[in-house]
């Protein structure tokens, strides 16, 4: 298969023109549960060849290579019939006794639905993605990257505050954080799987044998709440050589309550990406403790994070300026961080790295938990030479990192080759405490010389927003309250 991408472009033609997959969304959700059944085919024959009783828990009318893999095949309204009758709702009620795979299959359908009304266009579709043997390694690094595309191009993805990070800023905070063979991982908003992912390919480089493959394929977990990313991070997964994604859950990490997570969960590294922007529902902040409580879904995932690491345990996350000058809630959520914590560095990044889903500058925090924050490491991400912004066609590289990897250092040792520059300075923690938990802090080696430019501005700015959007909300939940009042008076 010389271009997945042009095989892909097509495959988006095609649904185009069928008047149920009328968006960007549905042509997705549709996509993902028929590649995750073509990817576990071609997985399903390759462990037929490399074991002798080799046996699949889906029932074999159910198998892609049974009814999909003939181009001649089903087609029309028996295609459309089988689909919506026999072959959804068998694999949401799939039984396997005690085995994983089924148990994900099940889980990876429950909430999967077929949006095609015309037949004859979906039996285009699946011959089109005949195309690509995912037993072939060529054919599989391609569909990573435009899988990767795909993610990109669903422009809704930002609209309730879930963001699909860079490849550059996954690499780099895994990097950092160095996770090794040996330690437990998680990303508890995983998404489709980009941290896991990244992660996972890290550990391969240190594996020497089998067994060392065989510690990757369980050492690591996820959680996500939302279908669609859910089944496309098993698929991003099984495209990445796991056997049994099983380990990946559907569900809302924040709904359980912060006691219950026990010590026999708790991990040695967390990289992620939190929601940010987004609000929980009501009731979710009653599962942490009062101090703590805000429908804020990052700050919520902040105080799970400090939870969740084993005492030694390393983490490395994105959150947005919003956390770091936050007050209120924010300050209390940051002075148990420091406290229980090492924040030993902050790494700020410009505008735009996020384009084209928001505009909101972030942060990379990394920490270990076990010993409080004595100072703080800033380094300021700069733009490359001659770019103003990111964009689309041209997102942050992991080249551009180079200058924080070469300065970065050990934790080892404290840190003790670490030297400020015009990018990097310290601040320690007595100055922050003053400065009420502010973590904020402008780069002194680049001070204001004029009112301020976007960059400083934009924070305040946002600052406002949400004080005005909590405003509205308060003011609209009074007047329901009193609308409801005069109704039943």
């Amino acid at each position: 298969m010389s271009n997945v991408s042009n095989l892909v472009k097509s495959i988006q033609d095609i649904m185009r023109k069928d008047a149920g997959t009328y968006g960007d969304a549905q042509r997705l959700e549709q996509l993902g549960w028929m590649f995750f059944l073509k990817i576990f085919d071609d997985r399903e024959r390759e462990l037929e060849l490399l074991r002798d009783h080799y046996k699949s828990p889906l029932p074999e009318h159910l198998r892609w290579s049974e009814w999909a893999l003939d181009e001649e095949g089903m087609t029309g309204d028996k295609l459309l019939d089988f689909v919506n009758n026999t072959l959804l709702p068998r694999l949401k009620a799939l039984t396997g006794g005690g085995d994983k795979i089924a148990g994900l299959i099940r889980m990876a359908f429950e909430d999967a639905n077929n949006y095609m009304k015309n037949g004859t266009l979906m039996r285009q579709v699946i011959n089109k993605i005949n195309g690509i043997d995912f037993n072939v390694s060529d054919d599989r690094h391609l569909f990573g990257d435009i899988y990767e595309k795909l993610l990109k191009d669903l422009q809704s993805a930002g609209n309730s505050g879930e963001f699909y990070t860079p490849r550059a800023v996954t690499q780099f905070i895994v990097d950092q954080v160095n996770p090794r063979l040996g330690e437990t991982l998680m990303d508890p908003a995983c998404g489709t799987g980009g941290f896991l992912v990244c992660a996972i390919e890290h550990l391969r480089k240190q594996a020497k044998s089998d067994a060392d493959e065989r510690a990757i394929q369980d050492c690591f977990s996820g959680i996500e709440k939302k279908h669609l990313p859910h089944v496309l991070c098993m698929t991003n997964l099984l495209l990445h050589g796991i056997d049994v994604p099983s380990n990946v859950r559907h569900d809302n990490t924040l709904a359980r309550p912060l006691r219950d997570w026990g010590p026999k969960e708790r991990v040695d590294v967390i990289v992620t990406n939190p929601p940010f922007g987004g609000m929980e529902e009501d009731g979710i902040e009653a599962n942490f403790p009062s101090e703590f409580r805000t429908r804020e879904t990052a700050d919520l995932f902040l105080v799970l994070l400090m939870k969740l690491l084993k005492a030694g345990g390393r983490a490395g996350l994105v959150l947005p300026d919003g956390t770091l000058f936050g007050e209120g809630v924010k300050t209390r959520i940051k002075e148990a961080l420091l406290t229980e914590c090492n924040l030993h560095t902050i790494v700020r990044l410009p505008n735009g790295v996020f384009n084209p889903y928001t505009g909101i500058r972030t942060n990379l925090l990394f920490f270990t938990k076990g010993a409080p924050t004595r100072e703080v490491w800033y380094y300021e991400h700069p733009y490359p030479p001659g770019a103003k912004s990111y964009n689309k066609g041209k997102p942050i590289r992991i080249e551009e990192f180079a200058p924080e990897k070469a300065w970065w250092g050990d934790e080892a040792d404290g840190f003790a080759a670490r030297v400020e520059n015009e990018r990097a300075w310290r601040v320690s923690i007595d100055q922050i405490k003053g400065g009420n938990f502010n973590l904020d802090l402008k780069n002194p080696h680049n001070p204001d010389t004029g009112p301020g430019d976007v960059d400083h501005l934009l924070p305040e700015y946002e600052k406002l927003l949400a004080q005005i959007a909590d405003t509205r909300a308060k003011l609209k939940n009074e007047l329901h309250h009193a609308l409801t009042a005069t109704a039943a008076g």
